[in-house]
């Protein structure tokens, strides 16, 4: 074997440099990418690398090479991946290899159990864009329960499902139309665009009578450790459709990256930490029932700012401008923030300027000072909205079950559409079948529960997550539910917590009213397609 230490020094051969070219974007350069190697290949090659002094390029023709001329190079790998598994650890190894996979119909209270994680990518199909109105085979897409469909409440499970998409089937057309001549199209605007951004309005509009039975696709990618982690979670889920799911997902990983999912269901390690999970939540449920009980729910603002630090906005601004200069200097923290509180308020404005900067867009945000300051907010907005909030990863976010008892929204649009009656039928229908389901199927019941009730949860964030997130979900395209949600939010930083200096920087944060929302990002959208096209016909001339 040469010596790795002397890697710089090694002259790639002819057949070398051909057979890395098959495998790294540039096999002279520094910098490159991996391809064409199965994951667990890739997986195995850097968890080796930590412990080799060469480059990434001579470990694989020293020690992996070989796999690739095996029957199966796969397997191969997946043997000394197993080794090193061993060797060097189990959770960072098993960072070092992902896959794409695809969940179809999936109900919408499984897809948030699905999105809990926060170290993936998910991608959900939209509720905004694709009418619910068709029956694939003949049949509404929406979950059917195993124990409900084998229960005394089928009948009734599948009768008031099917007449609540009834009636959103019978409105999508109708509101369809009442859109297009509350808001005429414009002699500027393309038929597509128009078209586009009324659709979207008009399923925006009625999205609330999808029952959380509704099914949908999720596309995901994520690492072998945030697989595994979903499925434990999956495993110990009281839904059986979270159950039945891990299962499915797990065979299918098993095809792609076995080896970073052997303690899934090994009874000692993954059967042990599901069980964790699902005793701990069962105990303290319980303990939840005996010592809170019954207790009479007040009411509740859209937002509450429960709590915030620091609670003194000094104090606040002391610790985004300590947290601005610590990188700059060279004196301990606590140190440095006694200095800081020598500074004069337009002293410590200046450094706030100059950290946050000019901000052109939204993407354009302060460095990390800004996670020194947090909120904790207490959320009863209904469940589309929360559908869209759920989603942001840097931040704590815990729900409750959903429930009809907490009302509905109504999107007052709909009164001046005259559709509003039906839009009450199919939410008192949704009410009355949980309550028919809840004594025998406490958990499924859920599935009873359309969009627009209200859900109740909780978001803690800090400083700059909240500037990311309040500054997305308030763009003019965006549902106007959860706009009022983050719109709220930011007002509440600013006026009850005093954190001027926050609120002050979230210059894109929207608090504008827009009616057809999707029009002016698919006027965007059509400007982007139309330079490329021009870019493309004047390539080729």
């Amino acid at each position: 074997m040469p010596d790795p230490a002397a890697d710089d020094a090694v002259e790639l051969t002819d057949a070398q440099r051909e057979l890395l070219a098959q495998h790294v974007t540039d096999p002279d350069g520094d910098i490159f990418a991996l391809t064409g190697l199965p994951e667990v290949v890739k997986g195995a090659m850097f968890a080796r690398y930590s412990r080799y002094a060469g480059s990434l390029k001579q470990l694989f023709l020293d020690e992996f090479v070989q796999d690739l001329e095996t029957d199966d190079p796969a397997a191969r790998a997946a043997q000394l991946y197993d080794r090193v598994f061993s060797e060097y650890g189990d959770d960072s190894v098993a960072q070092l290899g992902g896959a794409h996979v695809a969940l179809e119909d999936v109900s919408n209270l499984a897809t948030k159990r699905i999105e809990w994680g926060r170290l993936a990518a998910y991608l959900e199909q939209s509720t905004r864009y694709i009418p619910y109105d068709s029956k694939p085979g003949g049949r509404y897409r929406y979950h059917r329960d195993a124990d409900v469909m084998a229960g005394p409440h089928a009948d009734a499970y599948v009768r008031e499902l099917d007449a609540i998409f009834d009636l959103y089937a019978g409105l999508v057309p109708e509101v369809l139309t009442w859109v297009r001549q509350r808001w005429p199209q414009e002699e500027t605007t393309s038929n597509f665009v128009y078209n586009n951004a009324t659709k979207a309005k008009a399923l925006d509009l009625i999205r609330g009578l999808l029952p959380a039975a509704t099914t949908s696709n999720v596309g995901m990618f994520a690492s072998g450790q945030s697989y595994e982690q979903l499925l434990l979670r999956l495993r110990a889920d009281p839904l059986a459709e979270s159950r039945q799911l891990a299962d499915r997902l797990l065979v299918e990983l098993r095809r792609v990256i076995p080896s970073f999912l052997t303690r899934v269901d090994r009874p000692d390690r993954g059967g042990a930490w599901s069980d964790h999970l699902a005793r701990t939540r069962e105990e303290t449920r319980a303990l939840a029932g005996e010592l809170v009980g019954d207790v009479p729910v007040q009411p509740a603002d859209l937002v509450t700012l429960v709590d915030w630090s620091p609670r003194d906005p000094v104090d606040a601004e002391v610790a985004l401008v300590t947290g601005a200069l610590y990188p700059h200097v060279t004196l301990p923290e606590a140190q440095l923030e006694e200095r800081v509180r020598t500074f004069t308020s337009e002293q410590r404005a200046q450094v706030l300027q100059a950290y946050v900067g000019e901000r052109a867009n939204r993407r354009h945000k302060p460095g990390r000072g800004f996670e020194r300051v947090w909120y904790r907010f207490d959320v009863l907005g209904d469940y589309g909205g929360f559908r869209d909030l759920q989603r942001h990863r840097m931040l704590t976010i815990e729900w409750q079950d959903l429930t009809t008892r907490h009302g509905y929204e109504t999107p007052p649009e709909l009164e001046e559409a005259g559709v509003v009656d039906r839009w009450h039928e199919a939410l008192e229908r949704s009410a009355a079948l949980y309550e028919q389901l809840l004594p025998d199927h406490p958990d499924q019941a859920q599935y009873a529960v359309c969009f627009a009730y209200r859900i109740r949860y909780v978001m803690q964030m800090n400083a700059r997550a909240a500037m990311q997130m309040l500054e997305l979900r308030s763009t003019p395209q965006g549902h106007p539910q959860y706009r009022q949600v983050v719109q709220d939010m930011h007002r509440l930083i600013g006026e009850q917590a005093g954190h001027t200096a926050v609120a002050d920087a979230m210059t894109h944060v929207d608090h504008g009213v827009s009616e057809l929302e999707r029009l002016e990002s698919e006027r965007a959208a059509e400007r982007r397609r139309q330079a490329r096209a021009d870019a493309a016909s004047g390539g080729s001339a």
